[in-house]
């Protein structure tokens, strides 16, 4: 992309490290601030409509969704205003912020945007032996984790394949996790939106409300807060789906697709010029190892968070 259109600069353009999929950097020039994503396409887990996605952005931005403004956007980078925030925790948010999310959500909801990719969701992979098998073969620091979880990690396959979804369908931002938001002033703005697309509604509440509602692990779960994000969605014109498994279906596949990504980076041995880091594709398996049978043997106590 010809970043030339974006002004002068006026000191060169600086990574901004951490993510967990794409690269990003901070231009600063006499036109302002921007945000610049260089897209990892090499090797990504879904097929990123560009157009589908910019159009859909700058539709929420127009309604007045709390967002970077998007600037401009081609097959590998994007752009977006830089906005100043606080970064938000992985520890439960304050009711009033899980409120106004829920606001958001359903905001969103009502955006009419034309939409050309209807597919919901990637098949669930299913290969989990064979690849406990290379871990061990190639001396993955995790590899033993790995070895003792794949039963484990096929039941959730299992879970993730056949899970029924009660619909219905809504074209959403699909990933409104702590680290895709800000605090300015204690109210949120939403960041990263290359993952929208067209998601089943119990799936979107769910991880949403589950993801504001905890800390790193799932020993603290907050209720109020996971019903503050569902009592915004309703204030904000949203009607509930029917309550079930199906709310964090997503929550689990999705994390499960994204540990198997990761797995297979770090397997290929080599540090890649997109993408995480390769030390943190180890981080994110060895989390995910421990973590998904952790999730997975929580889903009943999950499904009781709003009896």
């Amino acid at each position: 992309m010809d970043l030339s259109r974006l002004g002068t600069p006026i000191r060169p353009m600086v990574r901004v490290h951490g993510g967990y999929g794409n690269r990003m950097y901070r231009l600063d020039t006499d036109r302002g601030s921007f945000a610049v994503k260089g897209l990892n396409l090499a090797d990504r887990r879904w097929t990123y409509h560009v157009e589908d996605v910019f159009r859909f952005e700058r539709a929420a931005f127009a309604a007045g969704i709390p967002m970077p403004e998007p600037v401009s956007a081609d097959h590998d980078t994007l752009v977006h205003r830089w906005v100043e925030g606080e970064t938000v925790p992985e520890e439960p948010v304050s009711t009033a912020y899980a409120f106004e999310i829920g606001e958001i959500l359903a905001r969103i909801h009502r955006l009419d945007v034309a939409w050309t990719d209807l597919s919901t969701e990637e098949p669930t992979a299913r290969d989990w032996p064979e690849l406990a098998t290379r871990a061990v073969a190639t001396g993955q620091p995790w590899a033993d984790e790995l070895a003792a979880q794949v039963d484990t990690l096929l039941a959730i396959a299992q879970f993730v394949g056949t899970c029924e979804r009660p619909g219905p369908v809504v074209l959403t931002h699909k990933d409104i996790q702590p680290w895709n938001l800000l605090s300015r002033e204690g109210r949120p703005v939403v960041l990263d939106w290359e993952l929208s697309g067209m998601l089943d509604l119990s799936g979107e509440l769910g991880s949403t409300a589950l993801s504001l509602a905890k800390g790193r692990g799932f020993d603290g779960i907050e209720p109020a807060v996971f019903r503050a994000v569902l009592d915004g969605y309703v204030a904000g014109g949203g009607v509930l789906p029917p309550w079930g498994p199906s709310w964090f279906v997503y929550m689990v596949g999705g994390w499960l697709g994204h540990v198997r990504w990761n797995l297979l980076r770090c397997l290929a041995g080599v540090e890649a010029s997109t993408g995480p880091e390769l030390a943190l594709s180890h981080q994110s398996v060895r989390d995910g190892v421990r973590g998904l049978p952790d999730l997975f043997g929580r889903l009943p106590e999950l499904e009781s968070l709003l009896g």
